[in-house]
């Protein structure tokens, strides 16, 4: 009889703010064949806890030793005080997906990415992108924390936890204001009149947009695509070329633009509730 257990490589690892992690061997019948790791959410805190790695050796693929990893790995996180647990998967491990999936993990955003050319795309005749000022910042910020929160919590993110997080990220946002070194924020315009607004993080060798909005009443007339053009000429004036940013499950019309514009899936974030 094949029995598949985890074993602690290390005594479980606290952080000063509750974080908990620990690395796992995967054993069969005491014959390692594979590692795991587990940890609290860095952003949720200790109600939801990520399987950071799992890997299991190829001569045991394909027997069953992943899931049963998996499912040892959620009674490890019910341990925690856990209610949920969150893989992230890249878009081309197609088993990893499959065992995800088989398990019941949900689909609830995707990284996306896109390799830019040298020349800077141009916008749409009357469009034009200016900095965000300073009367504009305060109350796009504070806006963010209920849509930010509410983006969460409509999938899957208990909302004690989603709305912390947002408080939190606001607060460091508002902290650093608009003179960040590693970020902009601006506003597209169109024929004088304020459309969207765009926040462009510089990591690294890559930009990511972290944020992506077309104003309520000038939806559906093209301005989020130009908002991505102004996104992209920004990150080729970094001196960078490729463009990151993560959608939402179920957000349809802005899958459909990155995926016209050429952004390509690089992988899924999948949770699964453990109550």
């Amino acid at each position: 009889m094949m029995t598949t257990t985890l074993r602690p490589t290390e005594p479980l690892q606290r952080g000063s703010d509750g974080a908990l992690s620990r690395h796992y061997t995967v054993c069969v019948n005491s014959r390692p064949v594979g590692a795991i790791h587990l940890a609290t959410h860095p952003s949720f805190g200790q109600a939801v806890a990520q399987i950071r790695d799992l890997r299991i050796e190829e001569p045991d693929r394909r027997r069953g030793r992943g899931t049963v990893a998996a499912l040892a790995a959620e009674e490890v996180a019910r341990g925690w005080g856990c209610g949920q647990l969150e893989i992230r998967v890249p878009a081309d491990a197609e088993p990893a997906l499959r065992l995800a999936t088989m398990l019941g993990y949900v689909h609830r955003n995707r990284g996306m990415e896109k390799r830019l050319a040298a020349a800077a795309p141009e916008l749409p005749a009357g469009s034009r992108g200016r900095p965000m000022t300073e009367a504009e910042f305060g109350p796009w910020a504070e806006r963010g924390i209920a849509e930010y929160t509410r983006d969460w919590a409509d999938r899957g993110v208990p909302e004690t936890e989603a709305r912390a997080r947002s408080e939190r990220d606001n607060e460091r946002l508002t902290e650093r204001g608009l003179a960040t070194g590693s970020a902009l924020f601006s506003v597209l315009e169109h024929d004088g009149v304020r459309v969207g607004i765009l926040w462009v993080e510089f990591i690294g060798d890559k930009a990511f947009v972290y944020d992506v909005e077309t104003e309520e009443a000038f939806r559906g007339r093209g301005h989020g695509r130009s908002l991505m053009l102004l996104a992209e000429a920004q990150t080729i004036a970094s001196g960078r070329r490729v463009l990151g940013l993560n959608v939402f499950a179920g957000n349809t019309p802005a899958e459909r633009l990155y995926e016209s514009m050429g952004y390509e899936t690089v992988g899924y974030s999948m949770y699964k509730s453990l109550l």
